[in-house]
């Protein structure tokens, strides 16, 4: 394929991929999304592998077989309540990936470049390398937090922002002794001992975030994969790599700071410690709860007229989405206004809660945001909360000393009465108590999401 036809592909695949990121803006369009940047890679993969640049198509084959199998096998076997650590450890191979290229780069004995070009590279491989490792080993803690292997709480080492500081003024005082030894050939040890530090600051800066903000580490990370392929691209003079890990770069980072602007955080303040990092000690919950059958909810929702759900990472792991639309079909058959409230953070990544209820068909004109819904919980007769509990704190609200303090949640308590759905009075992903739980107009409905929703369901039927 000769470059000018390689070049128009890119182009066309650039095209798709803009498409496909305003098609996962919204929900109703994010299918026809997903198909533009399929189509876009397709292309992509293609005009790559039939351009100049490919000499060893038995490598490349080779390649393409074992990662489409590892693909194909993921997309068969995980379940949607693994999305956010999937994700995670994906984010990780596009860094590690950086490395790597970056590395091989280093080492190309063939590269004929001379003075302000060569320097330009090298400081291109410099980046991308210290871009790549801060990704990768900053996405494997973000799965293993992600995934249970190791605790969600941060761990707070004792001068840890010096500690960043003097990693930030290591790498750069090591990139500047990595300029002045290429010029000689030399500049692996420098390369190493900043790699060595990437992969440290990555670990320490991710281990330092509490649960309850791991849904902006999952985007923050993204941008980071996204200018660690842009990087990838400079080193490669791959004009496609280069656009690409821009859209993803620039997309996750603004997804970051809008999902940061409704929490009411700073995006510093998240990387530097995350919640769960406040100087003082939440407040003890007490009281007593008030539980609720499956009946008793039933009854409570056919005598309300107006019913908000409230989903959580509960209802994902209980794989109760497609109880809860038929529930709620019901409902609505029933002339009853049935909506759902989706928090910024519900969930373990962005967009958690509305891919799950999308999967489930829930219609996308009844389901709400935060900001959609907050304002009107006078006019809601009953809530149901099903397996969430940072997003419903009250004491984000009223407890200064709480480590969630300040971040808006969903007021579903100035409503009529809310029965929360939970398995027990476990606190939540940033392991917060709940005063909600002990509120008069609170009832707790204790059980596995999906079988409580279908004893509900059941009792709805009659």
């Amino acid at each position: 394929m000769s470059h000018s036809l390689v070049t128009m592909s890119y182009i066309v695949a650039t095209i798709l991929f803009i498409f496909s990121l305003s098609g996962l803006s919204n929900q109703e369009t994010a299918r026809r999304g997903n198909y533009y940047g399929m189509l876009g890679m397709a292309i992509a993969i293609i005009a790559t592998a039939l351009s100049a640049s490919v000499t060893s198509y038995t490598i490349l084959i080779i390649a393409l077989l074992i990662g489409g199998a590892i693909g194909a096998r993921a997309a068969l076997k995980v379940e949607m309540t693994q999305m956010p650590e999937l994700v995670a450890i994906m984010h990780s191979l596009v860094g590690m990936a950086a490395v790597l290229v970056g590395y091989a780069n280093f080492m190309d004995t063939s590269a004929t470049l001379t003075g302000v070009e060569k320097t330009i590279h090298e400081i291109e491989i410099y980046i991308g390398i210290l871009i790549g490792a801060v990704t990768f080993s900053g996405s494997v803690i973000a799965f293993c937090k992600l995934s249970e292997r190791i605790s969600g709480k941060p761990m707070l080492l004792p001068g840890r922002h010096w500690l960043n500081l003097g990693l930030l003024i290591g790498a750069i005082v090591l990139g500047w002794m990595f300029l002045q030894q290429s010029e000689t050939g030399g500049g692996s040890m420098p390369l190493l001992i900043m790699t060595a530090i990437a992969l440290l600051f990555g670990i320490h800066m991710v281990m330092a975030i509490g649960g309850a903000d791991m849904p902006v580490v999952v985007s923050m990370l993204n941008s980071y994969s996204g200018w660690a392929a842009a990087a990838t691209g400079f080193m490669l003079s791959n004009d496609l790599l280069i656009v690409t890990g821009a859209l993803v770069g620039s997309s996750g980072a603004i997804l970051s700071y809008i999902m940061c602007r409704a929490m009411n955080r700073n995006f510093i303040s998240v990387i530097a410690g995350g919640f769960g990092t406040s100087g003082g000690e939440a407040a003890v919950i007490e009281g007593e709860v008030t539980p609720i059958n499956a009946e008793e909810t039933a009854q409570l929702l056919l005598d309300a007229k107006t019913i908000m759900i409230i989903p959580g990472y509960g209802m994902a792991v209980a794989q109760a989405q497609h109880t809860v639309n038929e529930i709620t079909k019901l409902l609505r058959d029933k002339g009853k206004k049935v909506g759902f409230g989706i928090h910024p953070v519900a969930g373990r990544m962005p967009g958690h809660m509305n891919v799950l209820l999308a999967e489930a068909k829930v219609p996308y004109d009844i389901v709400y945001e935060m900001d959609e819904i907050n304002e009107d919980w006078g006019h809601v007769d009953a809530s149901i909360v099903i397996g969430a509990n940072d997003i419903v704190n009250p004491s984000a609200l009223d407890d200064p000393n709480s480590p969630i303090a300040g971040m808006p949640v969903l007021e579903c308590w100035k409503g009529g009465t809310t029965v929360v759905l939970k398995r027990s009075m476990a606190s939540g992903y940033a392991g917060v108590g709940n005063p909600l739980f002990v509120l008069e107009n609170t009832r707790m409905l204790f059980g596995d999401a999906n079988a409580t929703m279908q004893a509900v369901l059941k009792a709805l039927k009659g």
